[in-house]
């Protein structure tokens, strides 16, 4: 798995170990095992909760009514406090880390979905370890993802990942509840989701968290069906983080649906049929056809349709053959400006750019 993406949730249960406090020297021992795999050759991606357990006891623990602003004021304090000690741990290693802080309004946004994706693979690409959170700092009840179960799954989703590590009190998801059923026994892999499977999920009861077995569900049956696998494992030894990567491990697999480009190019081509049109020149006919290249904005000689960054266009020839259907990486009237010229004008033409293709063959399907 050299050269993937890994993502780990953490949980606010597991960076305490059940107490009241972040704890640092469990907390190395993650950084530890992270480094281990990033000099492997892994990308690595945080998910990372603690924020308000951090701001609380900051701040003494005050008795204070659990309100959301007071919430909101924990989480303000804590994310600082949260990242430097993540920052101060990898620095042991000369990793650097950044913070990408989401809303649920980030993520159903097209344009700023994008833009987050952009940013965290630019992130990956300098070497860098993202630690994602919700931003619960400014977050409400209409724009909260709800709980970091569900936002590492789109985290995954966002990076692209290969594999999604959920973290729990558990060691994963048994036939019944273990703490009730000495009977239990642990569910090694699910290749599907069922309602059957969903009717067996439990609650976390450590009190500290948001996400219970249920949501973690709920994180699974999103990144599976994107094409992610999924692992819901113990996360009382971090060690277990390198033994999931390596495929021996005691916790419970689910299975990817397909692969993460099957799903994009089935989400592609699931939609109503694209009223947008981006006609190109017999060159770009040719490379797109014959050779599966990206389309290039040098190719492109006439736009049909007023559409943003992200939306699905189809792609034509001068003879009027449909050739694909693809993600645009520009709107229609940047793509007006930057048509026909080389990608390295882009930026100049444009002031920015969003790489140097109009439609990436990844989020391309040819028809």
């Amino acid at each position: 798995m050299k050269n993937q993406t890994v993502v780990v949730k953490f949980g606010t249960s597991m960076l305490t170990a059940g107490t009241k406090k972040l704890d640092k020297s469990l907390m190395i021992e993650i950084v530890r095992v992270l480094a281990s795999l990033k000099k492997q050759g892994f990308n690595i991606v945080v998910v990372s909760s603690g924020a308000m357990a951090a701001g609380r006891d900051v701040l003494g623990h005050p008795d204070i009514p659990k309100t959301i602003a007071n919430r909101q004021m924990f989480a303000a304090v804590g994310q600082n406090f949260l990242m430097h000690t993540w920052q101060s741990l990898f620095e042991i290693y000369g990793i650097h880390i950044g913070q990408i802080l989401l809303t649920r309004a980030d993520l159903e946004d097209r344009e700023r979905f994008l833009n987050a994706k952009d940013a965290l693979h630019a992130i990956l690409d300098m070497g860098i370890v993202p630690i994602i959170n919700e931003n619960d700092a400014v977050a409400t009840s209409e724009i909260k993802v709800g709980d970091n179960d569900n936002l590492s799954a789109r985290a995954a989703i966002l990076a692209d990942a290969n594999l999604l590590i959920l973290l729990t009190d558990q060691k994963g998801l048994y036939t019944a509840d273990p703490r009730s059923n000495p009977n239990a026994t642990l569910i090694r892999e699910v290749e599907k989701i069922t309602p059957e499977i969903k009717a067996i999920a439990g609650d976390s009861v450590s009190g500290l968290g948001t996400g219970g077995m249920s949501t973690k569900l709920q994180a699974a049956e999103l990144a599976t069906r994107s094409g992610i696998d999924v692992v819901i494992a113990s996360g009382a030894t971090p060690s277990i983080i390198a033994d999931i990567v390596a495929g021996s491990f005691e916790g419970t697999t689910f299975k990817a649906q397909c692969s993460p480009l099957e799903a994009r190019k089935t989400w592609i081509l699931a939609g109503t049929k694209p009223t947008h049109k981006i006609v190109v020149d017999a060159g770009a006919a040719l490379a797109l056809k014959e050779k599966g290249k990206s389309l290039l904005p040098k190719g492109i000689v006439e736009i049909t349709g007023e559409f943003v960054r992200g939306d699905v266009v189809v792609i034509e020839s001068e003879s009027d053959e449909q050739i694909a259907r693809g993600l645009t990486r520009y709107n229609s009237s940047e793509l007006q400006r930057i048509k026909r010229q080389n990608s390295e004008d882009i930026e100049k033409i444009l002031g920015f750019e969003h790489g140097h293709v109009a439609v990436h063959r990844d989020d391309m399907v040819f028809l």
